[in-house]
Formats: C-alpha cells, sequence, structure tokens
C-alpha cells in the first residue's frame, strides 16, 4: 500500500491526480499519467501514484513546481533583469518576458518595466488585481533605487520631490518621497505611472539615469530575489497585498 493510499477511500470533493493536473493546464491526462509514472509529481511531499484522488488542496508538485487550478488566485514576484522588454513577444526585441519567466499557469503582468530598468514584477492570472494595480488614480506605492550618471543635487531632488513639469506627456507629476543614499543614488517612491516616469523626471531637472531598479509594489517587496529569480506570494502577504489594492480576497 503506498504510504498516502488513504487518500483514496473516499469520493466526496475529490478527482484522480491525472485530471485535476489537466484542469490546471499542466498537460493532458495521459500525459499526467505518464509524470506520474516517472515519479515526478508529489503530494504534500509524498510521491504520488496512479489513481491517486486529490481535493486540489493538498501541496502538488510537478518536478519542483507547485500546481494550482486555474480558478485560484495566483500573484507571483519576479525578478525581471534588465535588458528585457515587459510583452510576451515582440519581433524587435532582443529578450522577451517569454523568454525569461515560465510558470505552469498563464499570468500576466501587472505593472510594467522598461527594458533597461531591473526588479519587482508581479505576475498574476487575476484581472480584478490587474485593473487595480494599473489605475493611476489610486495612488498604489511603487519604490525604485535610482542611479544617475552624474553626481546628483540636493536642489535637483528637491524639485523632482515636489514634482516637475514633463513637456513632452505635457503633465506634472505628483509630489513623491525621494531620500538621498549617496552621491549618484537615492530612493523614490511614486504613487502613479506615467511612461518612463523616472527617467522623464531626470531628464527634466537635468540628471541622466545609470541604472534603475524596483524595489517594492505596495506590500511586496524584491528582497531575496536576484534577476531572473521568482516567488509566489501567499497566505498573509497575498490577503494584505489585496486589501492595499483596495480589493477582497477570496481563496
Amino acid at each position: 500500500m503506498h504510504s498516502g493510499e488513504k487518500r483514496s477511500t473516499g469520493t466526496g470533493g475529490t478527482v484522480r491526480l491525472n485530471k485535476y493536473l489537466a484542469s490546471c493546464g499542466i498537460c493532458s491526462r495521459r500525459e499526467a499519467d505518464a509524470l506520474i509514472e516517472q515519479g515526478l509529481v508529489t503530494v504534500d511531499e509524498e510521491q504520488a501514484y496512479p489513481g491517486m484522488l486529490v481535493s486540489g488542496r493538498e501541496k502538488i508538485k510537478v518536478r519542483d513546481t507547485i500546481v494550482r487550478r486555474k480558478d485560484r488566485k495566483i500573484v507571483v514576484a519576479f525578478y525581471k533583469p534588465a535588458g528585457v522588454t515587459t510583452t510576451r513577444s515582440d519581433p524587435h526585441a532582443k529578450v522577451t518576458l517569454e523568454d525569461v519567466f515560465r510558470y505552469p499557469v498563464r499570468l500576466t503582468y501587472a505593472g510594467r518595466l522598461d527594458r533597461e530598468s531591473e526588479g519587482l514584477l508581479l505576475m498574476t492570472n487575476d484581472g480584478d488585481l490587474i485593473n487595480a494595480m494599473m489605475r493611476g488614480s489610486a495612488g498604489h506605492e511603487k519604490e525604485y533605487i535610482v542611479r544617475t550618471r552624474s553626481k546628483i543635487s540636493d536642489m535637483q531632488l528637491h524639485r523632482m520631490e515636489k514634482g516637475v513639469w514633463l513637456k513632452d506627456l505635457e503633465v506634472k507629476t505628483r509630489p513623491c518621497r525621494i531620500e538621498r543614499l549617496g552621491d549618484y543614488t537615492f530612493r523614490i517612491v511614486l504613487t502613479q505611472g506615467l511612461n518612463r516616469q523616472i527617467r522623464r523626471m531626470c531628464k527634466a531637472v537635468e540628471s541622466d539615469v545609470k541604472t534603475l531598479k524596483r524595489v517594492r509594489v505596495l506590500n511586496i517587496t524584491v528582497k531575496g530575489l536576484h534577476p531572473g529569480m521568482m516567488r509566489e506570494i501567499t497566505g498573509d502577504e497575498l490577503k494584505e497585498l489585496y486589501s492595499q489594492a483596495g480589493l477582497a480576497y477570496e481563496d
């Protein structure tokens, strides 16, 4: 008898594992059977077996990736490397998000990062969350670490903090928070998401961005991640994200 065989003694609210994997969009039932036979599927850290029943509340993994239902709200924090274009496909881009981000369920970015920038990108399958994050009027905080090509003065930082006129967009930026970190570096917290906003703001005060890294969106940070790495947001952290985005979270 398999160590987890007691799972298959009842049928209330359970389905065969191969059907569950297929419903998650991982593969077909036949392919799921092959993965199970090869020992590549685990349920609650135990090796799965053919015919196994699951409820979907277990920790189910294919290889080393956790599997979620298609209807389950998923949010992943991804560290986008510099040089990656934030789009699924672009014939003019050398490297796109499709090339560096892989996940068993199709996820979409909630807020872009330009190609030259790096750092936190939130990926999700929840359209409501994406819409909430993209609403500029909501005032959601996004935090960045910026390094300029030449020394930046207190006056330049103060001007950006109070709001600057962006001529090409014909708009004045909202007041923001800025903290100097060094002669060439500063931390900036924005509550709006204009196209290439920080680069445009620096240009408006006669400065030029060398590197730009997004380190936080609302309560989610890039801490512990390196370029190309990701982590799924779960538990209280996920609930707090929804709360700060102005949404109710239902598991």
